[in-house]
């Protein structure tokens, strides 16, 4: 077998690989995504040249089939079902405001559009680029997947890369963005919401998503059947089945897919370098956004009707993360301050955000 000219970034791409393993393993986040990536990365660069290699690259081999999983968005498609199942909308039906918080993160997406744009990057290319600054890896992927299929490895592992930094950004910005005062709110308990109104939300979601952005259906229209199916209460064996095996096994394809795809010779480029620092700046700037906004909305508001200006930051669609991290730096400042349910309504809200912004990237570019 014949090795490529330089193999040398072949080999430090397995290394990488090796590593998000260790680390995914040692610090325990997203281990199930992270150590399949690890695994497709050392699977997907082989030094031999590509004639020689076999089982993975090759004609009719198995990166081929798994891939258009990925090109077709079947795999996020399926994970957003499995979103829409876990999903309560309780707390985002008692506080529709919270919506507006997972508006204003978004703007960090169109910072990173335009930044890759002023950077050389065709629509394409920035649209799928644009997804990293709201922090949403897998609506990222899809629309990779969609529209430049060649940055699919570094858009993925840039995105992922500033979700495991979560927990070290957003308390720091947090701290910074907020008083003690502030984070010490304790909002109003929530009122009692009906089984109706939990049943017409996501319908109402479905319908507004359809009109608004037809090509997000791949993603929303599966979110919002699912909750559906959840709120529904007929059939609960099926809906737990989903919510646990088939998302941790669509997970682990599309963590495999990604790595296998980050070939040294293409991910090693001033392209990847670009997705990196627009996407960790741009992700910054969402997360002071969504924290701007709530102590925006608190001048505006009286009294009990206040938020807490932390749910700000758990509008970045790192799902379930930045709500977990939101509540423990709530509780650091007040044992007594529960705000995690909110903080989730904040979370979906900013997914929702993102979604929608896909699926208008898709009408406009595709």
């Amino acid at each position: 077998m014949e090795f490529y000219e330089t193999p040398l970034p072949f080999l430090l791409m397995i290394g990488v690989g090796a590593l998000l393993i260790i680390l995914a393993l040692k610090y325990n986040y997203e281990p199930l995504f992270i150590i399949s990536i690890g695994a497709g990365m050392i699977l997907g660069n082989n030094p031999y040249l590509p004639d020689n290699q076999i089982g993975i690259n090759g004609d009719g081999a198995i990166l081929n089939f798994l891939y258009m999983g990925i090109e077709n968005g079947i795999y996020s498609s399926l994970i957003f079902l499995g979103f829409g199942l876990m999903t309560d909308f309780t707390s985002l039906i008692s506080n529709p405001k919270l919506i507006l918080l997972g508006s204003a993160t978004q703007i960090g997406v169109f910072l990173a559009f335009m930044s890759a744009l002023l950077l050389g990057f065709n629509l394409e290319e920035a649209s799928t680029i644009g997804l990293i600054g709201g922090a949403d890896g897998l609506t990222a992927i899809f629309l990779a997947g969609k529209l430049a299929p060649h940055l699919l490895g570094p858009v993925a592992i840039a995105a992922y890369s500033y979700m495991a930094l979560v927990p070290v950004i957003l308390p720091s910005l947090m701290r910074f963005m907020t008083t003690k005062e502030e984070r010490c709110i304790i909002m109003k308990p929530e009122r009692e919401v009906s089984r109706s109104e939990k049943i017409l939300f996501p319908l109402v979601g479905l319908l507004f998503s359809n009109l608004i952005a037809p090509h997000s259906m791949a993603l929303l229209g599966l979110f919002f059947f699912g909750n559906i199916l959840n709120v529904s209460g007929k059939i609960e064996k099926v809906t737990t089945k989903i919510k646990t095996s088939l998302v941790d096994i669509i997970t682990v394809i599309l963590g495999l897919t990604v790595g296998l795809s980050t070939q040294a010779n293409e991910f090693f480029t001033l392209f990847s370098v670009k997705i990196f620092l627009i996407g960790i700046y741009s992700f910054v700037f969402a997360t002071i956004s969504g924290l701007s906004l709530a102590k925006i909305m608190n001048f505006l508001l009286k009294g009990k009707n206040r938020i807490n200006p932390l749910l700000g930051a758990s509008a970045v669609p790192v799902v379930p993360n930045s709500a977990n991290i939101v509540q423990k730096e709530a509780f650091k400042e007040n044992p007594d301050n529960v705000i995690l349910s909110k903080a989730i309504a904040a979370n979906v809200s900013g997914l929702i955000g993102s979604a929608l912004i896909a699926g208008i990237f898709l009408s406009f570019f595709k």
